[in-house]
């Protein structure tokens, strides 16, 4: 059950069936009851988070959570980051519906692991920990986890990653940042994505920026075109760097 939208999502179906119907007698988000059921569902996923960092730990890996809204450009990346990396990585891939985003990154030689939430609308530590065990961590140096599309229940769930990078595009438009604080304040790096679009649009690059460094004054931030080689080249070797930091 997701704090911020009433969402079900616990790692057991039993635990998923009971918290519903509670949520259902109560459905008020601050009523005292469902704070409660909020809270356990909380800590029992800030633990499982744990183990999988663990987890990914024991075999070298450094996880990193990607978020954003939907359309965003997050898979895209993936696939053009997998022709200008110095590391290997493998990704748990999260969607409502479909295989479709795991298949374009398997067609490019990527261990891909798909899960469907339903109507869960993003990845909790229960649903990363049982992907993890389909994915080659010992083969590969990074295990991205592309979150379901959404700027605000992801921000709240620890799926067990080492970084968050958020990102948000240029098609979006101005605000996202400031209307999203939450989101924006867990993030590593600031992901500026589409930005060979800029011309086409009127957002205030700089302004959205100090937006970010408003919230969260030490964020790294950087811009992205899948047209530009030399981009995609320094979100890698941002990657590799906190990689080789750990």
């Amino acid at each position: 059950m997701c704090a911020d939208c009433g969402c079900s999502l616990t790692g057991e179906a039993h635990e998923h069936h009971h918290h519903h119907e509670e949520l259902h007698d109560n459905p008020q988000l601050n009523d005292p009851k469902t704070i409660s059921v909020i809270t356990k569902i909380l800590h029992k996923n800030d633990h499982e988070a744990d183990h999988n960092r663990v987890h990914l730990e024991k075999s070298g890996v450094l996880g990193i959570n990607l978020m954003s809204s939907p359309g965003s450009g997050k898979t895209t990346l993936l696939e053009h980051l997998s022709e200008v990396a110095n590391f290997s990585f493998c990704v748990v891939e999260g969607d409502l519906e479909t295989n479709k985003d795991a298949d374009r990154l398997r067609n490019k030689g990527i261990a891909s692991e798909q899960i469907q939430t339903g109507s869960a609308c993003h990845l909790d530590a229960f649903m990363v920990h049982k992907a993890l065990h389909h994915l080659p961590l010992n083969d590969v140096d990074v295990c991205f986890i592309e979150n379901v599309g959404n700027l605000v229940c992801p921000a709240s769930y620890d799926v067990g990653a080492h970084l968050n990078i958020v990102l948000v595009s240029i098609p979006e438009g101005e605000s996202k940042i400031e209307k999203y604080p939450v989101m924006f304040r867990k993030a590593d790096l600031v992901l500026f994505t589409k930005v060979d679009l800029l011309p086409y649009f009127e957002y205030d690059l700089q302004k959205e920026k100090e937006a970010a460094r408003k919230l969260k004054p030490n964020v790294d931030i950087l811009e992205v075109s899948i047209k530009d080689k030399d981009s995609l080249k320094r979100v890698a070797d941002w990657i590799e760097f906190k990689r080789r930091m750990r």
